[in-house]
């Protein structure tokens, strides 16, 4: 059933229920008064009718004893007049009769009945009174006809007639008096009976009329409610559709023309949000495929963290934000980028590098010790940027990384600052901000993951040095910066003396000690921008950028003399063989850009120089060909490696 055909039902009950019930008891009302009525009537009709007969038996006693009363000569002119004057209808004259006697059965008066001594004949002709004188007696009589009772009838309002022999029970519209003292007459007195059909045929027209207009009433009052609702429901529908430009009519200013008022202003807000909502996630979208552009064309943090940052930032509206990354080599957290920091933190990016945060400390500390976010407000903890609000969350491994590492910890830090237009960071915004620290932690565990895979592809697993791959692109970069800036460039091409005889006396396993304890002392004799390479075998090379020819050989007999000076601890395979090896070094060197203009040419040199070495003996250097500015002839000396005894000259920037 429709709500307005419940509407219509509930007026229908609400209306017609009291009508109906009000008809029936009308329609009692109207029966019982009636009765009542009639009642009342009769009762006063006999009351009328009583008094009428007493009145008429009163005329009759006087107009007998007028008649009584006047000589005898006199009393048929007088008898004649008052018959002529309506007073009576008979008067006869007899002789005197004893006292007590009535003439009620002379001839001419059977049926008359006296008012003085009523005998209760029940078929009464006459009323009559008697007057008597010294020697006559006179008699005055009334007809009981029709006109008497017609008139006897007006005065009470009724219908009379004389009762029959036998009188019925008294019915609700008659009474029936019987003959008695100052009541000669058995009278029946009637109204006529009250016909209630013509009042209930009315009552019925009231009712159907109330009936037809109650239920125009109710359709125009259940159509003029839900129509209105009907409108509302129409417009939710296309509301929920997707149609945000649908609107709902104001009929009238009542409170279902304020709920379409209050429904068109909330479908204007929600398309003025679904907006906002579009263009914002328009703009997300466009940041997350910057995002991942970033994330797919570079492995460079510098240049994928602001991106995320940013991302983030704009996603939840945070004024301030910053990515801190966990050292590996100290455990600390280290700042990467920021933006929007204030006080202390507004510093240019080199110097924003320089922040470190110790883990367990403060809000970003206890974040990267927990791996669990953090947010609140108005955040104070020493040495981290001042906030109303802040939103901290970890930035993780990847899950695949993580369940092979039951202890990855957090990579680093994404936090953010004071969010636009709100108290605090909500659930969503830690939803979000999730999100990209996790993109972050892809980000830094594939760019670790890359550079831990270039540095095992550009390393030599034995020693740990830099492998021939590698030689060949640093050696072009060096050669192209001294070109350019007007350096020289020295190159040393070593190799073990013997190797061959080391691995087959001792063993491979004990050759790759060698050749481990060699690279270690390679590096500890050279300098923090000076790069050592393993070329392959027992040769090497070392740049010495900015070094000319004499810090070339200064850097040569050092090393000679480290090799040379302490033999190598070893495990020997079989009993009898020392325990110790000893080892020598030959040296080749080549300047840039003295022996070649390209990085092969001077490689290719320092090469020659190495063979000429090992012509002269091994464990000495040589420097190419084409040097005659009076350097030696390397042969290494331990003094002057150690002591830093006799030194050659310098040109240049040498060591």
């Amino acid at each position: 059933m429709t709500l307005r055909g419940r509407l219509t039902s509930a007026f229908l009950v609400v209306v017609l229920g009291p009508v109906l019930l009000g008809s029936i008891f009308v329609a009692l009302t109207v029966g019982a008064v009636s009765r009542e009525r009639t009642a009342e009537r009769l009762d006063h009709a006999a009351t009328t009718v009583s008094a009428a007969v007493g009145a008429l038996c009163r005329q009759l006693q006087a107009v007998a004893d007028a008649v009584a009363v006047v000589p005898g000569e006199s009393r048929s002119p007088v008898a004649d007049q008052l018959i002529a004057r309506g007073l009576t209808t008979d008067v006869q004259v007899s002789e005197a009769v004893p006292a007590g006697r009535s003439g009620g059965d002379a001839s001419g008066r059977e049926g008359w009945e006296d008012c003085a001594a009523p005998r209760g004949n029940t078929e009464v002709t006459a009323l009559s009174a008697s007057a008597y004188a010294s020697e006559v007696t006179v008699i005055a009589a009334q007809r009981i006809d029709p006109a008497l009772l017609d008139r006897l009838g007006e005065a009470g309002g009724v219908t009379v007639a004389l009762s029959p022999a036998t009188p019925g029970p008294d019915g609700p519209a008659s009474v029936h008096l019987d003959a008695g003292p100052g009541r000669p007459l058995p009278l029946t007195l009637s109204v006529p009976a009250a016909d209630p059909t013509l009042w209930y045929a009315i009552l019925l027209l009231i009712v159907l009329a109330t009936a037809i207009a109650a239920v125009l009433a109710a359709r125009w009052l259940a159509r003029s409610t839900t129509r209105p609702l009907g409108d509302l429901a129409w417009a939710a529908d296309r509301v929920a559709n997707g149609d945000l430009d649908t609107r709902v009519p104001i009929p009238r200013p009542d409170e279902l023309g304020r709920l379409a008022g209050t429904f068109n202003r909330m479908t204007r807000e929600l398309q003025s949000y679904v907006q906002a909502l579009t263009a914002s996630r328009d703009q997300l979208r466009r940041h997350l495929a910057i995002l991942g552009d970033t994330l797919s064309s570079t492995h460079d943090l510098d240049r994928i963290l602001p991106v995320i940052l940013r991302t983030a930032m704009t996603a939840t509206g945070a004024r301030a934000g910053l990515i801190l990354l966990t050292d590996p080599s100290d455990g600390r957290l280290a700042a990467r980028c920021g933006a929007g920091l204030t006080g202390d933190w507004d510093l240019a990016d080199a110097d924003l590098t320089k922040r470190r945060l110790m883990p367990g400390r403060g809000v970003l500390g206890t974040v990267a010790s927990t791996g669990s976010p953090l947010r609140g407000t108005n955040s104070a903890a020493l040495d981290e940027p001042r906030c109303e609000s802040y939103l901290a969350v970890p930035i993780c491994a990847p899950p695949d990384d993580a369940e092979t590492d039951p202890d990855p910890g957090a990579l680093g830090v994404l936090a953010l600052y004071d969010r636009l237009g709100a108290q605090a960071f909500d659930d969503g915004d830690l939803r979000t901000v999730r999100t990209f620290a996790g993109q972050a932690g892809v980000a830094v565990h594939n760019v670790r993951v890359h550079e831990e895979a270039q540095r095992l592809s550009l390393t030599d697993p034995l020693t740990g040095l830099w492998n021939y791959r590698y030689l060949r692109e640093v050696l072009r970069r060096e050669v192209e910066r001294a070109s350019r800036f007007g350096r020289m460039l020295t190159v040393l091409v070593l190799d073990l003396d013997h190797f061959k005889e080391v691995n087959d006396t001792y063993g491979h396993t004990a050759g790759d000690q060698v050749l481990s304890e060699f690279a270690r002392r390679i590096r500890i004799g050279l300098r923090e921008v000076d790069v050592a390479f393993r070329q392959g075998g027992e040769e090497f090379v070392v740049l010495l950028p900015e070094t000319d020819a004499y810090g070339g050989a200064i850097v040569a007999e050092r090393l000679g003399s480290a090799v040379r000076e302490w033999p190598v601890p070893v495990d020997p395979r079989r009993p009898g063989l020392d325990d110790r090896i000893p080892i020598s070094v030959s040296i080749g060197i080549a300047v840039f850009p003295e022996h070649g203009s390209t990085a092969q040419e001077v490689l290719d040199a320092a090469d020659e120089a190495l063979y000429a070495a090992k012509n002269a003996g091994r464990d000495t250097y040589r420097l190419a060909e084409g040097v005659s500015r009076g350097v030696p002839e390397g042969h290494f000396d331990s003094t002057a490696a150690v002591t830093g005894g006799p030194q050659p000259p310098r040109h240049g920037r040498g060591r």
